[in-house]
């Protein structure tokens, strides 16, 4: 039996009590006998991405930031679209990742969930990519019209939704378990 593997889970929503954070907690609960997820929801709490800082001079948080994404078995961003993009927070903190090399390499799970997501969704994509993450189609998600398909109390209800986000948790465990046996 494999062992638990940790998790470090990036909401990319600012607001307290998002969907995209509720959506973790449920995967974390279906989940919990595979993964233990570290929950990161303070993105607002990062300063502004400074190049000049990058590499030297670092602010602590961006330190404590990166060495929770290093110290991670593997990684999960869940995020809704702004204005057809991803989060400006979000994207903050990929920046000052950027000049490390703490994505390179790790497993990752992509969930978007929005009123509509896609053109986000893609971006996502093309720059985890960049960033040298290891995932495939099936840890990725894009969830539209997510405020209709899950209740105030996290719950999923859309069974095609449900449907969707098991078969996405399956895929995510197998990622994580096979890239940590592999490495």
């Amino acid at each position: 039996m494999p062992s638990r593997k940790t998790i470090f889970a990036i909401i990319g929503s600012a607001s307290k009590n998002s969907s995209n954070l509720k959506l973790v907690n449920r995967i974390a609960d279906v989940a919990k006998h595979d993964l233990d997820i570290i929950i990161f929801d303070r993105l607002s709490e990062l300063p502004p991405f400074n190049p000049e800082q990058s590499v030297s001079n670092v602010p602590e948080s961006i330190t404590q930031f990166r060495a929770a994404i290093q110290d991670a078995d593997g990684l999960l961003i869940c995020t809704p679209e702004y204005i057809f993009s991803m989060p400006s927070g979000l994207k903050n903190a990929i920046e000052w990742c950027v000049a490390s090399t703490v994505f390179s390499g790790k497993p990752i799970g992509l969930i978007t969930a929005s009123a509509s997501g896609q053109m986000g969704h893609e971006e996502l994509k093309i720059i985890i990519k960049t960033v040298e993450t290891v995932f495939t189609e099936d840890t990725t998600l894009l969830i539209q019209g997510i405020k209709g398909k899950i209740d105030v109390a996290g719950a999923i209800t859309d069974a095609d939704t449900q449907n969707k986000l098991i078969h996405f948790i399956d895929a995510f465990v197998n990622l994580v378990q096979t890239h940590s046996s592999a490495t």
